[in-house]
């Protein structure tokens, strides 16, 4: 169960981020359970959806264990630094495609609440967080986010743009602005054309009363298609993290996995 979770290159990158077990001077306590064997009991619950508490005995740490490594593992930043390495390989064998960048979001609702949670408009008012991505021409996220869901998705397009990190090219330095980047017409706005333009980005966004949905779909699908991707990770179905952080790591380990599926291939 733990090899088909974790398999060997994916625990290869792994061990270049995460940080290195405390030490215990004075001796005694517990056994520390293996980072592969708690690495694949957190891929197991975010996968399957289910809680810490219904985590098979078979992994070997229990849920509370594997939720305590989770957690410390969110404050260092591991699973970010993670997708990251991913995709500093698929950019180092060439298979990121910066041509034409796609961004949009998707809402969930929160069941909890929580940090950065808000009345959903298209959920009658309940309280629900959305996931903001940029994915490159072929529906790789390269950068994502999270806010309440009743922020708009103009106020997140400078943030992800910038949060997207220098990635390796098969050739010449690292890379992290597209050439083009296709938004709907929720980023229809003179200020966020006039920033892309002045990082040398070309905005292909559309405009209200002017251009058709249709035309618009024509580019824009992969990044529809990376939206269902993301459901794969069951536990994205709905938000049960009442901390930000802890959602924010969901995320980013079902991005990871969509560029690693490319990276296995």
């Amino acid at each position: 169960m733990v090899e088909r979770l974790v398999p060997d290159e994916l625990w290869e990158l792994f061990q270049r981020v995460v940080p290195v077990a405390p030490s215990r001077p004075q001796g005694g306590g517990r056994r520390r359970y293996g980072d592969r064997e708690v690495l694949a009991a957190i891929i197991f619950v975010a996968t399957t959806g289910c809680t810490w508490r219904q985590l098979p005995p078979s992994f070997g740490p229990s849920g509370p264990t594997a939720h305590r490594r989770f957690t410390e593992w969110s404050k260092a930043r591991v699973w970010a630094k993670l997708h990251r390495v991913v995709l500093d390989e698929l950019g180092g064998r060439g298979e990121l495609d910066w041509t034409r960048c796609a961004i949009d979001s998707v809402n969930m609702r929160a069941l909890k609440g929580g940090h950065l949670t808000g009345p959903n408009p298209v959920d009658r008012g309940k309280k629900g967080s959305k996931i903001h991505l940029i994915t490159d021409r072929t529906g790789l996220p390269l950068s994502v986010g999270i806010s309440g869901a009743n922020t708009h998705d103009s106020q997140a397009l400078i943030p992800l743009v910038k949060g997207i990190p220098p990635i390796r090219s098969p050739r010449g330095r690292r890379r992290r602005r597209p050439d083009k980047l296709h938004g709907d017409k929720g980023y229809d706005y003179a200020h966020l054309r006039r920033w892309l333009r002045g990082r040398g980005i070309t905005h292909r966004i559309a405009r209200k009363g002017v251009e058709t949905s249709q035309r618009l779909g024509r580019h824009r699908w992969v990044i529809e298609r990376t939206m269902a991707w993301l459901a794969g990770c069951r536990r994205l179905h709905r938000r049960y993290e009442r901390k930000a952080d802890h959602f924010l790591a969901f995320t980013s380990i079902a991005c990871t996995f969509i560029c690693y599926r490319r990276l296995a291939k």
